[in-house]
Parts: structure tokens; sequence; C-alpha cells
């Protein structure tokens, strides 16, 4: 197999005489890189070795079992143990628990080694639990029977045990157990049609292919025969990419190579539809298959609150080391006068009389820190984690999520960021999908300038001409049929009969059904129709249509140059049936204008332009002939570039663009995609919130900006500012002027706008409204200056103005752009809360680079929603997740961090004043059993049903009243200042616990025998006054929402009795108005003096005094 260019195409590799294992193990070493193939692995079908001349090497790959567990047996205690142990509240109670073993502390280890025994313990069963439901899903898999082709016969092995090189026999609806090479099928052409749903989601039909070769090969004997080697790159997880070539081995003939793609790849998870059976051989297995590849963890999101909680603990540490030190150092101005150092009752030994100054200070410290350790609240890390997990159920429930369309509710991926949904400030959503519906219905289309909108019986009915142009009537004969047949031949639409296809609806005048991965095609397949050409389907390479006359056409596929987003064009090269060679190509128009004749180029653009301003998503279509010559050399050139091993991708790329040029325009297509419903009043209610909504899109700008007026992202008052190529120019000073339209764009909104001196959060939402309009080719001079500009600065005064702005577009974005713009706004001053919605794979980086991504469960594949942290059926179920859930989660989740500082202090105080009254010897106040149960049971479970039950104001509310948002927003309940109203609530609640008992105990003789009191009954007492008061605390604050919506309710039914317009107002909006009237009805003695009056009002009061609470 050693042939031209060494082992693996490496011209050096050959030189230096390298044997295949070397060399295998050298280039992956010298390919290594992320972008880059790492290395390739040789690949002997069905184990049978090539000719005895051809050395090989065995390399050795891993067996098919899938481990997603984290776990063994043997492991779980040591690792799980390490993983709780690395948070840093968890270590500090280590610590403490280590320090009461190892000193004589005035406590006993078990009160601080239980609370971290229960915490570490239910920690490590939920885990447990958790990685014990993975095993048993990776044994559903491991276990389940395939069947391996050994000896000419099928042997049922399972699944773990198949081994790379195995030929794997795979039945209808069966799913592939490891990656394969698609080898042969009982479809007479090759092919067969895979869904990848758990993969990527899409649930559409892939069509693969088989190789040329071995596509005869459809019986268990036949597949046999089979000699050859595969060489392919090493596993990586991208899924549409793959590498790789075969070489066939015949009896008395030369080897033959044939390229492999991602089209003859058929991934693990994915299923078989609509074909018999299909041989492939298995060449990535187990843990190396791209959908295990693709399971790795994503890098983990770390919400506000826990910043907050992280900066609280650092306070209250420094509460407990003040509280060690000042006893520390009071106990040694006590013990300074002899008495009080050794009293008669209690004298010294020898080894501590004689044990160093130091030494006992710094014991004593450790105790005193072992005595008010409580402070830090241990248990707080579980009770948030078991409210974020229990809540994020309620977003699952939620029945006004569900979409009856796809019969799919809401889906929480990460409960970790509920409380991030009520805090978010910059929301970035894709166009196509997600603002739209991604069903598209053909419109109309345009050929040499001439629209063709009316469903027509023959191609030449009812035309009129576009614009002033020199043409009128219609267009010739002979270009309207060339259109149209480009439409039919320039696709990858596939055919099946609508009695085989699963869960597919076939037309109701047709007996088969289209299926593809795009909508797009679809609609222009079914548009041709409307004029008279219908797509037959694909059989032996050769591509059926009917014309308008009834008569059949077939066109011999030769190439297919597929799209991708680079690009944004695809093609076709067909052989029609007098051997005239054809190349057709559809595209945006940025992508074809450029490479078709510029003389061509006016009379379609006034109709691409005219349709984009309407809303509709337009491709241009064009062809060019090809002679022999020129097929010849692009066949040769593609065929070279396929079976390159390294950098097959880029080596494509320039055969396409060396192909695709010189062509001539024949016309365009526009293709309606409608709004989702509730898109209009979803995106008023999130500026309303005082939420800036960024729209980032690969679409075109005019059909973009339509879309942004008629969703009222640009309302008609809007100033526009445009950054785009038409704006900037194209000359070589484009640089200049951009910075000429920067700087005059930073003077209108930043040096000349009044200054905001009210203070009011999010205050643009008050000043005059600006859009930003910016494409991608300006966005990229903007990030990636010349370095001779001299534009550093370009980033900096670019950001400033965007954040001025009420709405931005972003058209023309490729996915990395998408995820630069979020990263840029999320890294600045104040790091904005950013939230990226979405529906498709190109979505999926500004999903993952957000500190919030939704995913909709769209038409493009669920790639999006498998990404996000959040998944939605519909654009507009954002408004109830974010304004209503969102708000909710936060109040809740802020409550309840605030709450356990409150009660620990409130604990932990009057053991601090204690040691004022005992000398400080370092004696507890309470029992042992209370300071063990005081977090895990007595104080625990209240707040955890107060922080998932609490409904402050009602959803109904909250949805119709999105200013609400803002009040809660910036994190606003867990600043500085309400954190230091419950400091110093628990501090003077702490101060009337100890002090209200001790005052009780003034006679300490309070038994009828004469018995005394003592320590005990003291420590009991405090203890019981602050468990009841503390859980009182939480009732409260529950009852007084509970109070105010009954009372609120009661107050309106009895006003809308008494005909009072003026107090019939929703709460807490006029709730104040309602008290103002009573004062000046009061103070004019106009008052009413029913019984019933007074009540209404003093429910108004109180109405009033909670919504002042509320917004404080």
């Amino acid at each position: 197999m050693q042939a031209q260019g060494g082992w693996w195409g490496c011209s050096w590799c050959t030189e230096l005489s390298l044997s295949q294992e070397i060399c295998w193990k050298m280039c992956s070493l010298w390919c290594a890189g992320e972008e880059k193939r790492v290395g390739t692995r040789t690949v002997l079908v069905g184990h049978r070795p090539v000719a005895d001349t051809e050395a090989y090497v065995a390399q050795k790959f891993c067996d098919n079992r899938i481990v997603s567990s984290k776990y063994t047996l043997w492991n779980f205690l040591p690792k799980n143990l390490f993983e709780q142990f690395r948070r840093i509240a968890n270590f500090y109670f280590l610590i403490i628990f280590l320090v009461q073993v190892i000193v004589d502390t005035p406590t006993s280890p078990v009160t601080s080694g239980l609370p971290l025994f229960f915490v570490i313990t239910v920690t490590a069963i939920k885990q447990g639990y958790e990685d014990w439901l993975r095993h048993r899903a990776d044994n559903e898999v491991n276990k389940s029977n395939v069947f391996v082709v050994e000896n000419a016969k099928q042997v049922r092995k399972e699944s773990e045990k198949i081994k790379v090189g195995d030929i794997v026999e795979v039945k209808a609806d069966e799913t592939f157990p490891c990656d394969l090479i698609f080898l042969a099928s009982s479809s007479t052409d090759g092919t067969c049609y895979v869904t990848t749903a758990s993969l990527d989601g899409e649930s559409n039909f892939k069509t693969h292919y088989a190789v040329r070769d071995t596509t005869v090969l459809c019986t268990d004997e036949a597949i046999d025969t089979l000699t050859a080697t595969i060489e392919c790159e090493q596993p990586q997880p991208d899924l549409y990419k793959f590498v790789g070539r075969i070489i066939i081995y015949g009896s008395n003939q030369e080897p033959v190579a044939r390229s492999l793609g991602p089209e003859n790849l058929l991934l693990k998870g994915a299923t078989l539809k609509n074909t018999k059976k299909i041989y492939g051989v298995a060449v990535y297995t187990g843990m190396e298959t791209k959908m295990a590849l693709n399971y790795q963890g994503k890098s983990q999101k770390r919400s506000a609150v826990e910043k907050s909680i992280n900066a609280f603990l650092i306070v209250y540490l420094c509460i407990l080391l003040g509280k060690a030190t000042v006893c520390t150092t009071l106990k040694y101005v006590w013990q300074s006068n002899p008495f009080n150092d050794e009293p008669w009752y209690n004298e010294k030994t020898k080894k501590e009389r004689d044990t160093f100054k130091v030494l006992r200070m710094f014991t004593d410290f450790l105790s005193f820190m072992v005595l008010f350790n409580f402070i830090i609240p241990v248990s707080m890390y579980v009770t948030v984690e078991m409210q974020k997990f229990l809540g994020s159920f309620f977003i699952s429930w939620d029945k006004e999520m569900y979409d009856e369309e796809i019969q799919e509710g809401a889906l929480v991926n990460t409960s970790d960021l509920n409380e991030e949904l009520g805090q978010v400030e910059y929301v970035f959503t894709d166009k196509t999908g997600t603002l739209t519906e991604n069903s598209m219905e053909f419109i109309e289309c345009c050929i040499d300038g001439h629209k063709y909108r009316d469903c027509m019986a023959e191609v030449d009915g009812f035309s009129q001409p576009d614009g002033p142009l020199k043409y009128y009537g219609k267009a010739e004969k002979s270009r309207e049929e060339l259109f149209l047949r480009a439409l039919c031949l320039c696709h990858t639409v596939q055919i099946k009969e609508a009695d085989q296809v699963d869960g597919l609806v076939a037309h109701p005048e047709r007996k088969y059904t289209y299926i593809s991965s795009s909508p797009d095609e679809i609609a222009l397949v079914k548009g041709a129709e409307k004029y008279g050409f219908t797509f037959l389907g694909l059989e032996n390479n050769f591509m059926k249509i009917r014309n308008q006359k009834n008569e059949t056409e077939m066109y011999q596929l030769l190439h297919v140059l597929n799209f991708d987003p680079v690009r944004r064009r695809m093609s076709v090269i067909v052989r029609t049936s007098t051997g005239k060679l054809l190349l057709f190509c559809k595209g945006a128009d940025s992508s074809i204008f450029p490479r078709v004749q510029q003389e061509e180029i006016q009379q379609t653009k006034v109709h691409v332009d005219r349709n984009a301003m309407d809303g509709y998503r337009t491709l241009c279509v064009a062809f060019k002939e090809l002679t022999e010559k020129e097929y010849d050399r692009i066949d040769r050139q593609l065929n070279e570039a396929k079976m390159a091993l390294q950098d097959r991708e880029e080596k494509m790329a320039k055969v396409f663009d060396d192909t695709e040029a010189d062509m001539h325009l024949i016309g365009a297509t526009a293709v309606e995609d409608r709004l989702q419903e509730q898109l209009a009043e979803t995106i008023e209610a999130l500026h309303a919130a005082g939420m800036k909504v960024w729209v980032l899109t690969g679409d075109k700008m005019e059909t973009a900006k339509s879309t942004c007026y008629a969703c009222r992202l640009f309302q008609t008052s809007t100033e526009l500012l445009e950054l785009t190529a038409r704006t900037v120019g194209e000359s070589d000073r484009k640089e200049d002027r951009l910075h000429e339209l920067l700087l005059e764009y930073h003077k209108k909104l930043i040096q000349d706008l009044p200054k905001n001196r009210g203070g009011l959060k999010r205050s643009w939402t008050l000043s005059q409204e600006y859009g930003l309009i910016i494409d991608g080719s300006t966005l990229s001079l903007i990030l990636n200056p010349s370095q001779d500009s001299g534009s550093s600065n370009y980033k900096s005064i670019f950001l400033q103005i965007c954040l001025k702005c009420t709405a931005v577009l972003c058209c023309r974005m490729a996915p990395l752009q998408k995820a630069q713009i979020v990263r840029m706004v999320k890294n600045t001053k104040g790091s904005p809360i950013t939230l990226s919605i979405g529906d498709g794979a190109n979505d999926v980086s500004m999903i993952l680079e957000a500190h919030v991504g939704i995913g909709i469960k769209g038409k493009e594949g669920r790639q999006a929603s498998r990404n996000s942290d959040y998944a939605v059926p519909k654009f507009k179920h954002l408004r109830k997740l974010l304004l209503a859930h969102g708000h909710l989660y936060y109040v809740r989740i802020a409550h309840l961090v605030q709450y356990f500082f409150y009660k620990n202090l409130c604990f932990i105080l009057p053991q601090f004043l204690y040691q004022f009254f005992c000398g400080f010897s370092q004696q507890p106040l309470y029992d042992a059993a209370y300071l063990t149960m005081y977090n895990i049971c007595f104080t625990s479970l209240p707040i955890l049903a107060y922080s998932l039950l609490e409904q402050h104001i009602s959803i109904d509310t909250l949805t119709s009243d999105p200013q609400l948002y803002m009040k809660v927003s910036d994190n606003a309940m867990l600043q500085w200042r309400p954190f230091l109203y419950w400091t110093f609530l628990g501090a003077f609640e702490g101060l009337v616990f100890f002090f209200g008992v001790y005052f009780l105990f003034q006679n300490s003789s309070l038994e009828d025998n004469g018995k005394v009191f003592g320590n005990w009954t003291f420590g009991t007492i405090v203890f019981t006054v602050l468990v009841f008061t503390v859980t009182l605390k939480a009732f409260l604050e529950a009852a007084k929402n509970v109070f105010c919506i009954c009372s609120h309710a009661d107050f309106c039914f009895h006003v809308a009795g008494n005909n009072s317009p003026d107090l019939y107002q929703p709460f807490p909006r006029n709730s104040s108005n309602s008290f103002k009237k009573y004062k000046r009805e009061k103070s004019s003695g106009n008052e009413a003096p029913s019984f019933l009056r007074n009540i209404h009002y003093l429910h108004a009061f109180s109405n009033f005094q909670q919504s002042q609470l509320f917004l404080e």
C-alpha cells in the first residue's frame, strides 16, 4: 500500500523511509491543532489483510463501549469526596472539624462534623443516583444486539464487542451502533436515508451514498469478498466533517482509490429509514464516535447570585475573624488579673504553665473560631441547589409554554441559571426560524428583469416589467425554461413515496413528497412546479424532470458543489441528453453578482432589492455552459481535492471558487418566511422591561430591516444609523470613511445628548430612540483593523454607540461574528447580563457565549436547543420565561440568601455576647444538639418552601406590566444596602434575644424548691425564642404578600360595588393614589362615615406600604 507520497501522502515519509507506525505517530504530532487534522488511521475492512507485499503494523483502537458515567464502584468515594471538598465552603468546614478533633475546643467535633457529613452525604447520594442512571443507560446501549458479517455469515454480538474493521449489517428503523463507512444497501443505486434526531434533533431525512465500487456487494456472501483498506482522519467531534479515502484491491487489478466524505459516513445514534438494510464498516467505535465526542460537558456558567454569595461570605468571614480576635484579646486582658487567670478552684497544671503564651493565644483563637463558625451557613449551598433543581420543574410544567404543533413544552437543561433569567439586559436573537416561522412559501420570481407572480398553467402566462427597464412584455421562452430547469436541477431535494415516509403528509395532488434538509429548496422546487416544470427524482445519477409539455427530460448529475455558509451558494454540473454540459448555481446576491457579467446585474438587482424591502428571502440563479475540456479539468481538480487527507476543505473551496466564475445571471426568486405569532408584542414587552434587543442574522440588510420594522423592533420614530458597505464604500478610503462615521455617530449619541442625572436604571428607554445597522464586512473592519490604519480605538467607539442604541441589527453575520458581538457586550463595564436565542446550528456559538442561552425547537434542527440552557417552542414564550419566571426566581433566591445570613447572625450573636459573662472561657451557650441541628432541621425547610412557592406579585400582573422587571434588575435585591439591612436586623434581634432572656433571669431562683436555673436553661430559652422568631420572620415574609393580594382583591370588589373608578386600580400601580385620596378627604372632612369605607382605605394604605417596601 506504500504508494506515491508515503503512507499518508506525505512526501517526507518516503524520503526518510519511515515505517507506517512511526509515520502515523509523527503525522499525529505534526498535524496537531484545533482546526487541523489530528493524524490519520488505517482500517482493514473485515480484518482481511491486503497483499503480502504490503507492510502493516496493527493499530490499537478502543472498543465500542459507551461510558457516559462519571464514577465506578471503586473510585466513587475518593473521587466524589475530592470534587466536593474543592468547594470553598465544604473545605472550610472540614478544616474547622479537624481543628475540633486536634485542638481542645469548647464544642464537640460532632457539631461541625454532623452538618458537614449531612451536606456531603446528601450531595453524594444525589450525584451517585444520577450516575447510576447513566450506568443503566450505558448498559442498555452496550448490551444491545447487532449483526456482524463474519465468514459470509451473520453473527449476533453485543454492541460493545464491535471492533474497528467489523462489517456490520443494520436494518430499517435500527440505530447505527457505531460510526460506519457506508458500503452497500438494498437499494440498487447505493443510497439510504437516515434521521439524526438523536444527534442534532433534525427529523428530516438525509441521503447518504455508498462507495461507488461496493454498491453491488449487497449480500452477506458478496460483502465478505471485499478486500480494502480505509485511511481516514482521527476522531473529531464535528458532525458534518469527515475526510478519508478507501483503497479497493481486486484480483489481478490495480488498487482503486475513492474519496470518502460526510455523505459516506453513517453516525452512531442516527436511524436508518426507508431502506431495508445496509452494510457498513466500523471506523470509529465507543468513546471515539462523533456522538460521544459531542457529549463532552460544556463550560460551566455562573450566575450573578453566586458572585454575590461569595462576596457576602467574605464579609461574614471577616465578622467571624473579628469576633474571634476580640474575644481572644479580651480573654488575655481579663486574665491579666492573676485571680481571674488562676482562681483557687481551677489551678493550672505544670504543662499549662510551661506552654508558650503565643501558642496558647493561637489555640484560643482557633477555639473561638470553632465556637463562632456557625455564622457561615454550611447548609445554604445544599438549600440553594435544591431550590434551583426543584424550581426548574415549574418552567417545564408551564402549560402556557406548551406548543400543540410540535407536542412539546419548555425544556430546562441547566437549572443553575434560573435567577439569571430575571437579570437580562441584552437579548441577541437570530432572525430566520427565531423571529420568523422558517416555513417557506414561493412568492414570485424574476427572469431577465420580468416578474412572474401568478400561478400559471403555462410558462408563457402573465408577466410584467419590473421597474424602469428597457425590457417589456415577458422574457424569451428559452430563458424562462432555462430558469425553471435551473430550479428543478440545482438542489439536493429527494423524493419518496408518500405512503413510505414516516410523519410526512404528501401533497394532496401528488403520490410523493419532497425531502430536504433545507425548507428553502423545497419551496423553490414547488415554485418551479407551479410554472410547469416538475422534479421527478434522482435515479442512477440521472435527474428526471417533467416539462410544461408533459415530457420527461433526463440529466446526468456529474458533480454537486455543496452549499456552505462561507460561499453562500451551491452548484450542480449536469449533462443533457444531447451531451451539453451545464453548470447551474444559486445563492445570495452578494455571492452571485460578483461572479456574473456586470451588464446583467442591474435588471435583476431592482427586483431583488424590492423583494428584500418587502421582507422576502431572495436567491439569485446563474448558469454557464462548459466545454469538454473545461469539464475534464474541473473533474480532475475535484477528484484530486476529494482524495486529499490534509486540508481537503481548503482545496475543495479553491476548486469551487475557480469553477463558479464567469457565469451568466438568469434571474432571482423570492420566498416568504412568515413572522412568528405575537412576535411584535413580545419584543415591545422586552423593550418596556428595559432590555435591548439585537438581531444577528446572515440575511441581507433589506430583508432583515423589513423584518425589524414588521416586528416593531424599529419604530417609525427610530432614527437609523448605518455602518454598511453602502455607507462606508468599497474604495481604498473605506477605513477613513468608517472612522468619520464612527466619530459622527459618537458625537450625536454620546456628546450631544444630555447626561442622565436622575439615577434611573436603564434610562435609555426614556431618551430619543436610535437604531444601528451594521453588516459583516464592516464589523470585520472594526474588530480586525489593518495595522497601518491607526484605528485601534474603532472597537471602543463602536461599542459606545451600540450601547446607546435601543436596537441593533447586524446582518450578513457569520456564526463566529455572532459570538464576537455577544462577547464584546458581555465584557463591557458593568458586565451586563446577556441572553442569546436561536434555532439553528449557526446560532450555537452565540448561545454558548452568552450568560443565558435559549434554544428554539425549530425546523433547522435541535442543535441550538441541545446546546442551550433553556429551550422553548416559540419566541413568544420568552416573554413569560423572563418577565414572570425570571422575576420570581430572582426574588425567591435573593430572599433565600439574605435570610440564611440573617438567621445565622441571629444564632451566633448571643453566643458572642455570652462570652462577656463567662470570662471568655469559650463556654458554649447552646447545647451541642442545637448547634448541630439548627441549620439542618429547625430553620432550613421553612425557607426552602418559601423560596419555591413565594409569589409576591401574580404572574398575570408580571407579564402584563413589564416595567416591574426593572425593579429587580441589576441584582437590586442582593446589593449592599439590602444586605446591610438584613445584617443589622439580625444583629438587633440577636441583642434582643440575649438581653431579653438575661433580664428575665435577674432572679435566678425560679423553681418552688429553690433550685437555680443554670446555663443549659438560659441557652435553651434563648434558642427556643430564636427558632420561633426566625421561623415567624419567614412566615411573615410570605403572609404579608398573601394579605396584600387578598386585601387588594377584597378592596377592588367593594370599590367596584361603590362605583369608585379612582380606587379601582390594580396593585401596585395606583395604591398610593388611593391613600393620598384618603388623606385629602380626611383633611377636608368629607370622608364617608361608613365602617366599610374605612376598611377600604385601610386596605389601600396596606397596599401602599407593600408597594413602597417592594420598590425600596
